[in-house]
């Protein structure tokens, strides 16, 4: 059974930094690309980052370019989406993906 855990969202001033998780289990997850998408208030869903399984990374919304750093660490099964320089137009409900499968967010807030 596949699971994906999301984690580290929260309230943040603009400027500030978070650091989401998502913690994976039920698939070979260092074979898997992982993705993180986000989702805001009355907009369509956003792929905001991609990671495969060899460690190359694709920045796949030009906002966060420059601002997010993906990785993984494959021992503990666990994608990482670093984001700094937080601004107001980050603020949605973050996900992360293998394939069909998702994880149930994690809320990030951008706000003074």
């Amino acid at each position: 059974q596949v699971r994906l855990v999301e984690s580290g969202g929260g309230l943040v001033q603009p400027g500030g930094s978070l650091r989401l998780s998502c913690v994976a289990s039920g698939f070979p997850f260092s074979k898997s690309t992982m993705k993180w998408y986000r989702q805001a208030p009355g907009k369509e869903r956003e792929l905001v980052a991609t990671i495969y399984w060899n460690g190359v990374q694709i920045y796949d919304a030009d906002s966060v370019k420059g601002r997010c750093i993906i990785s993984r660490d494959n021992a503990k099964e666990t994608v990482y989406l670093q984001m700094n320089n937080l601004k107001s137009e980050d603020t949605a409900v973050y996900y992360c993906t293998s394939g069909d499968d998702w994880g149930q967010g994690t809320q990030v807030t951008v706000s003074s």
